[in-house]
């Protein structure tokens, strides 16, 4: 019996002589991206669309009469709410305060990470600890660190001889600071391991050649290593400048905004219009504003990542 390989077959051809394609349906991939595309649909497109809707409206907890269309309201009241516009200036500055540290830092704890040590394994292994844990659970943890009677911080002061320590979440100067050392031990593992994956991918005979060819540790840095590792560098910081100027758990469970304003946040912020005040329509106009802002962001990060990609 002889068996007829795919090249023997004859090629049909359409009446004009040309041959014909076979058709090919998506309707077998739809089936298999639904499971993921449907829990995107209903939790986070559908509640943003929804969102969107609600702040063009005067909806309000508690409220007896119909919500009305009050069309752009919301968001001209917005403009003149100098409260709003503080809490995004300090978001500002948390989330570039977290970020930038942040990415330093990881960049050389994946790079001692990177070279072959003694227990690499458990470093690593201890490195993505803080990823672990939840966002309340730092919070707690750092309460009692930072606790002003019997915190390890103020205790280890007292033991140095440099003060009777203070209250670091309650004072004025401090919460910030203090609130943004907490974020930026939070979020170093998940910057380190992307850092690390990075690293681990390029290619060892190029550090080598440059080592062969005399340069020293930084100009292998600067020449080999960073190009590498540039494209998941941009990538891994413009996400933590999203997730950084979104958080709310690990601020509020610190602080809930306070003393005085001087760690609320946006997400604060719009959270407490909602459900402290009732505000519902004018917190969604919150909400839609920092997504227009963070789709800029992501806008300009992908243009970017566009034109580097064509001049490569």
């Amino acid at each position: 019996m002889t068996s007829v390989t795919e090249a023997d077959r004859p090629v049909r051809r359409a009446p004009g002589g040309k041959p014909r394609q076979r058709r090919v349906t998506d309707h077998g991939a739809w089936f298999l991206v639904l499971p993921a595309l449907i829990p995107i649909l209903v939790l986070s497109v559908g509640p943003l669309l929804y969102g969107i809707l609600l702040s063009f409206t005067d909806a309000q907890s508690g409220r007896t009469q119909p919500t009305q269309w009050i069309g752009g309201l919301n968001f001209r009241d917005l403009l003149d709410d100098t409260l709003f516009w503080e809490s995004f200036r300090i978001g500002l500055v948390w989330a570039v305060g977290v970020t930038v540290p942040q990415f330093l830092l990881a960049l050389g704890l994946a790079l001692l990470l990177n070279e072959d040590l003694r227990l690499r394994w458990l470093a690593r292994a201890l490195a993505i600890i803080p990823w672990a844990m939840p966002e309340v659970v730092v919070g707690v943890m750092w309460r009692l660190v930072y606790n002003p009677d019997a915190g390890i911080l103020n205790e280890t002061l007292r033991n140095l001889g440099l003060g009777d320590g203070r209250d670091w979440l309650s004072g004025l100067g401090t919460a910030l600071p203090a609130v943004i050392v907490v974020g930026i031990w939070a979020g170093m593992p998940t910057t380190t391991v992307a850092l690390l994956a990075g690293l681990q991918n390029t290619p060892r005979e190029l550090h080598e050649a440059a080592a062969v060819d005399g340069a020293g540790a930084w100009r292998r840095f600067r020449t080999v290593t960073w190009p590498a590792l540039r494209p998941v560098a941009l990538s891994i910081t413009a996400l933590n400048l999203i997730w950084n100027f979104n958080s709310f758990a690990l601020v509020y469970v610190l602080t809930s905004g306070g003393p005085g304003g001087r760690t609320r946040l946006p997400m604060l912020f719009a959270y407490e219009e909602a459900f402290r005040y009732g505000q519902f329509g004018y917190a969604a106009a919150m909400g839609c504003v920092m997504v227009a802002v963070i789709s800029i962001v992501l806008a300009v990060i992908l243009v970017g990542r566009i034109r580097g990609g064509d001049e490569a």
